[in-house]
């Protein structure tokens, strides 16, 4: 399962392939729940709740430096990433559940197509973009490499959020591996 880590030259030359991404339909092409720290869990289908996130994930219980009581937050709920983006830097959907992501998509989630608040309908649920960056840290860095990091943290990196972005649920409903992705016009 180990690769050999992308330089920063080799991560650039995919962009096109990236920013090819649909921007108002796409499709929901991996689920992975987090049952305890390091694991990984690939589902084909997984439940969305508004108080819990993805049923079964740790996210509920994983402390965030961003809230003054160490707790959850609740604009980082569920975090997802392009698909094309993780393809590119894991090397292989094999690969892809490092990346610690929930749902990866293939639409174009750049700040431009996704601005904070916008609404995007998978399956039975819908989920809203939040205003909390997402980047990568220390063990995206061990599963990845320094230039991926550099990639996704860079400022077109963070324009184009190919780290991914953070979400919250706010319709409860099942999605299924497949669904559609539809960005919810206001």
């Amino acid at each position: 399962m180990d690769a050999r880590h992308l330089t920063l030259q080799e991560l650039e030359a995919g962009l096109d392939t990236i920013r090819q991404s649909p921007k108002e339909s796409g499709v929901l092409d991996l689920i992975v729940r987090r049952p305890s720290v390091g694991a990984r869990q690939v589902m084909d289908q997984g439940e969305l709740h508004t108080v819990d996130g993805l049923l079964g994930d740790t996210w509920k219980v994983r402390p965030s430096s961003r809230r003054s009581d160490g707790s959850a937050h609740p604009d980082m709920q569920i975090n997802v990433m392009s698909s094309r983006a993780v393809d590119l830097i894991a090397q292989g959907k094999t690969r892809w559940p490092l990346a610690g992501d929930q749902l990866f998509i293939d639409l174009d989630v750049s700040e431009e197509n996704l601005p904070p608040w916008t609404k995007l309908q998978i399956g039975g649920a819908t989920i809203e973009v939040t205003d909390q960056p997402h980047t990568g840290c220390i063990k995206f860095v061990e599963r990845f490499g320094v230039d991926a990091m550099k990639f996704v943290n860079s400022a077109l990196g963070c324009q184009l959020r190919l780290r991914g972005l953070n979400a919250r649920v706010v319709q409860p409903g099942v999605v299924t591996v497949g669904d559609r992705v539809t960005v919810l016009k206001a």
